[in-house]
C-alpha cells in the first residue's frame, strides 16, 4: 500500500490541534473534545486519562481531539463537536466570551461530561454550576468505597454491578442542582470523611439548557483508568452525551 494512503488511512487523534479537520471522517462519525485546562490543583492522571479515552473513543467510532487552550471556545471552534468533556479542569477556565460561546454549544442540542474535578471549575458562574450539576466541597484521603448503583438502564450504568467497590479520591458536594437524575450513591458506612449522608450522589446526569449533561466523581488516580469497569461507564457517559 502507498506510504501516504496508509497515514491518511490510520489517521492522527490531535492533541492541542489548532484546526480540528471535521471532514476528515464520516459525517456520522461522532467527534469530541477534551478540554484539560486547569488554573488551581492539576490531577496527575489527566494524560492517562486522555490516552484511556481515545483509546476507547476510537473502538466506538468516536474521534477525539484534546486541548487545554480555551481559546477553543467559539462558535465555530467547537461546531465539530458532537460533545465537551471536562477533564478534571479547575478553577475558571474560560473568559466571559467564551463561557457565552459555551451557553450557545449547550443550547444548541450538544453533549457535556464532566469528569473528577470539573465540579472543582468556575464557581463564579452560576450556569456552569447547573449544567455539571454541583460544587467540589472538600474530600477525604483516598480509600476504598462502596458504590451503590441506583440506576441500571443508563449507558454509564447498565454494565455496573449494584454494590460496585473501588478506590479512589471522593468527593463531598455543595450546591447540588435539583434537575439531576442521579444514576449512584456513595455508601459512606464504606469509608470515612463523607459528609453528606443516606444521599451522597457520585455520578448523574440531566437534560439541560437544550443540551445533556452527566457527570461522574470518579478519576482522580492514574488506576482509575485501567479499570475496565470504570472506563466503560466513563464511555457510556460520553456515548450519553453524543447522544449516541
Amino acid at each position: 500500500m502507498n506510504k501516504l494512503l496508509l497515514l491518511a488511512l490510520i489517521g492522527c487523534v490531535a492533541c492541542d490541534d489548532p484546526d480540528p479537520k471535521p471532514d476528515d471522517k464520516p459525517a456520522e462519525t461522532p467527534r469530541v473534545l477534551v478540554f484539560y485546562k486547569t488554573t488551581g490543583f492539576r490531577h496527575g492522571s489527566i494524560p492517562v486519562a486522555m490516552q484511556a479515552i481515545q483509546q476507547r473513543s476510537a473502538a466506538e467510532n468516536m474521534v477525539v481531539d484534546t486541548t487545554n487552550n480555551a481559546g477553543r471556545f467559539t462558535t465555530e471552534g467547537l461546531k465539530p463537536y458532537a460533545a465537551v468533556v471536562f477533564l478534571s479542569t479547575t478553577g475558571d477556565v474560560l473568559n466571559p466570551t467564551q463561557q457565552t460561546a459555551f451557553e450557545g454549544y449547550i443550547r444548541g442540542g450538544k453533549g457535556f461530561v464532566g469528569i473528577h474535578a470539573a465540579t472543582d471549575t468556575e464557581y463564579d458562574w452560576p450556569w456552569y454550576n447547573g449544567l455539571v450539576g454541583a460544587y467540589f466541597f472538600g474530600h477525604p484521603n483516598i480509600q476504598r468505597a462502596t458504590v451503590r448503583v441506583s440506576n441500571t438502564t443508563h449507558a454509564s450504568t447498565s454494565m455496573l454491578p449494584a454494590a460496585w467497590v473501588r478506590e479512589d479520591e471522593w468527593y463531598n458536594f455543595r450546591d447540588l442542582y435539583p434537575g439531576l437524575t442521579v444514576l449512584a450513591t456513595l455508601d459512606e458506612s464504606t469509608y470515612s470523611g463523607g459528609t453528606m449522608g443516606a444521599t451522597h450522589p457520585i455520578a448523574w446526569y440531566h437534560a439541560y439548557d437544550g443540551g445533556r449533561a452527566f457527570y461522574t466523581a470518579g478519576g482522580h488516580t492514574d488506576e482509575s483508568y485501567a479499570e475496565p469497569l470504570f472506563m466503560q461507564h466513563v464511555m457510556g457517559g460520553i456515548k450519553y452525551a453524543v447522544g449516541k
